[in-house]
């Protein structure tokens, strides 16, 4: 069973970075799909990013995030991060990164294991 903990969210203001991390623990996060989500509220959670098990290396970008979010994953330290720069207010939500054992579309639906979410507000 994966265990995922997010970190690195909190207030940054419009055109800044941050950088956001998920450790793992419990299993190797080699062979699943990992992904980043984001719920704002009264919104649905949607898919920001998604990489495919790390033989494929496949990823995903939501079309408001590209050229501004890189998804990677660091194999030793089984942790995944999201750099974001150029922030917008539009950005802000609740940040999520889940793992599973389908690569699709960055449905929620494909991701089994959950973290507990990270706070990231963009505000001047």
């Amino acid at each position: 069973q994966v265990q995922l903990v997010e970190s690195g969210g909190g207030l940054v203001q419009p055109g800044g970075s941050l950088r956001l991390s998920c450790a793992a623990s419990g299993s190797t996060l080699d062979n699943y799909a990992i992904g980043w989500f984001r719920q704002a509220p009264g919104r649905e959670r949607e898919g920001v990013s998604c990489m495919a098990p790390i033989h494929d290396g496949s990823t995903f970008y939501q079309s408001s995030v590209k050229g501004r979010f890189t998804i990677s994953r660091d194999k030793d330290k089984n942790t995944v991060y999201l750099q974001m720069s150029s922030l917008k207010p539009e950005d802000t939500g609740v940040y999520y990164c889940a793992a599973g054992r389908l690569w699709g579309a960055c449905w929620p639906y494909e991701y089994d294991h959950w973290g507990q979410g990270t706070q990231v507000t963009v505000s001047s």
